[in-house]
């Protein structure tokens, strides 16, 4: 797939640019009655600007940690999108939550790079992040009974260990867990391309 001439001397993400299409056939349902969406850990922006551009309904508020912050303002500078607000400088760990709630959150490709204290804090947060009766969709690999569910994970979750130990693919069972203690419960879990996992939960009051 060609790369837009207008973003080419900024970061590029090839598994962004293989699965947006995909994750977005998802999202124009599970979005569909939405109005705001943040996004946790955006990146390289290319999800924030594709899904901003195809879902012109809602607003598409992303975020990530501040040293990611500069090329993902300008990818968003440069889109130009009334839907698509210039991104916050948000560490799941330090920052204050956005003064606006959002009815919706979606993260992808995190958990896995997220130390597991990490991602268990992104969760204890979700109440804070969110309206009543939002829906949280994650994106990404995940273990089933302690098992990877193909070679290929198995091997990407070493890649990430020899990084650094605290990385790695996460068990679906104990994301599920963490979920359901901030009462969001899962809805759908989408079989995607490449191994991964669509997880949609809704939230219950």
């Amino acid at each position: 797939m060609s790369r837009d001439n207008k973003y080419t001397d900024l970061p590029f993400s090839l598994a962004c640019e293989n699965n947006k299409v995909t994750i977005l056939s998802h999202l124009q349902q599970l979005f569909a009655k939405h109005q705001r969406v943040l996004e946790i850990g955006s990146g390289t922006g290319q999800h924030a600007l594709y899904f901003a551009e195809h879902l012109p309904h809602l607003v598409w508020q992303a975020s990530d940690q501040s040293q990611y912050l500069p090329t993902l303002t300008e990818r968003i500078r440069r889109a130009n999108l009334a839907n698509l607000p210039l991104p916050l400088a948000l560490d799941i760990c330090a920052d204050a939550a956005p003064v606006t709630r959002a009815d919706a959150l979606f993260t992808a490709n995190t958990l896995h790079i997220m130390p597991w204290p990490v991602v268990q804090h992104f969760f204890s947060r979700l109440n804070e992040l969110t309206q009543p009766e939002a829906i949280l969709c994650i994106y990404g690999p995940f273990n089933y009974q302690g098992h990877f569910t193909s070679t290929s994970n198995q091997a990407f979750d070493l890649s990430l260990k020899t990084r650094d130990p605290a990385m790695g693919i996460r068990d679906h069972e104990q994301v599920l867990v963490l979920a359901q203690q901030q009462g969001f419960h899962l809805t759908h879990d989408h079989a995607m391309p490449a191994n991964n996992r669509l997880l949609c939960f809704s939230k219950v009051r």
